[in-house]
């Protein structure tokens, strides 16, 4: 059986397992506490130990149902990295639209409310969910260093930021962004071209992938982008050990030199097997490049 491997996610970082969990869809999975559990050592035996969560993910929250996992056998916590996210308001009661808050108070009690529905004492890194165009970066700064100091987070980093949203936070912080988690697949190769992955390997920080299946659509859309990927993806399959073609787009997106850490969202533990064992995959830079190609409907210039 294969396991996943580690990488240093900064100079100063962090490590975390190449392949992660994602638990956004957790709510819908159906399991009980122990079956929650169950899967948890499950993929804790693959060496997935990274596991990504947020506060508005699910309902009821995700966070609440990992954290009456954990309950059941709390000794878990050590042998897992736990990432969870702040910034976006859902509307309830009280907000009538959804909207972003990265203002300190609503950093420190959304830390707050992870911890207490987790059921832990701290969180290894806390993410801002999504850039915030009334961010002040200096009372991020400050957030930052309240939770430190206090312990209830032990590194930071950033999600779906642009190059310059990020140096902007970078530039407030003593310590490193360790991580920006972005989207990357085949559908949406936007973080190739508009320098996000060029800044993470400029400063040896590694990013985060999620949505590396489209959400699905790379199985279901029925566009002529879709068939054309299908068909270059089913090639590579045939040509490499790959077993299906969310493999190949596991290993095209391992492949990129930022050295992207893959998140994936299911509750079956054959995909993440799937995503682990892809890792063992090698592309060449040409099939690469027809993953690239039949993407973009035209060759390189």
């Amino acid at each position: 059986m294969n396991t996943a491997k580690r990488i240093s996610m900064c100079p100063d970082g962090p490590e975390f397992s190449r392949v992660s969990q994602g638990y956004w869809r957790m709510a819908e999975w159906g399991m009980t506490p122990q079956q929650r559990l169950s899967f948890l050592k499950q993929h804790l035996e693959l060496g997935v130990t990274t596991v990504d969560h947020a506060h508005v993910y699910g309902n009821p929250p995700c966070e609440v149902l990992f954290g009456e996992a954990l309950k059941l056998e709390p000794s878990v916590r050590q042998q897992i990295e736990i990432i969870s996210k702040c910034g976006i308001i859902p509307p309830n009661g009280d907000v009538s639209i959804a909207h972003y808050n990265s203002s300190k108070r609503n950093v420190l009690e959304s830390v707050d409310l992870s911890l207490s529905r987790l059921g832990v004492d701290h969180l290894d890194v806390l993410l801002l969910h999504r850039p915030d165009w009334l961010m002040h970066a200096d009372d991020i700064a400050d957030a930052f260093e309240q939770l430190k100091t206090s312990g209830k987070v032990q590194h930071f980093g950033v999600s779906n930021f642009t190059p310059s949203q990020f140096s902007l936070l970078q530039s407030r912080l003593s310590s490193s962004l360790v991580t920006n988690q972005v989207e990357i697949n085949p559908l949406n190769m936007g973080v190739l071209e508009d320098g996000t992955l060029d800044q993470l390997q400029e400063k040896r920080v590694a990013p985060m992938a999620w949505s590396c299946l489209a959400g699905g659509r790379l199985f279901n859309e029925d566009s002529e982008q879709v068939r054309r990927l299908r068909l270059v993806l089913e090639e590579l399959v045939a040509e490499t050990s790959a077993t299906s073609i969310d493999q190949i787009v596991y290993s095209w997106i391992a492949s990129l030199p930022s050295r992207p850490i893959l998140i994936s969202g299911s509750g079956k533990i054959d995909r993440l097997m799937h995503a682990v064992d892809a890792m063992n995959i090698s592309l060449t830079h040409e099939q690469w490049y027809r993953v690239w190609v039949a993407s973009k409907g035209h060759g390189v210039a």
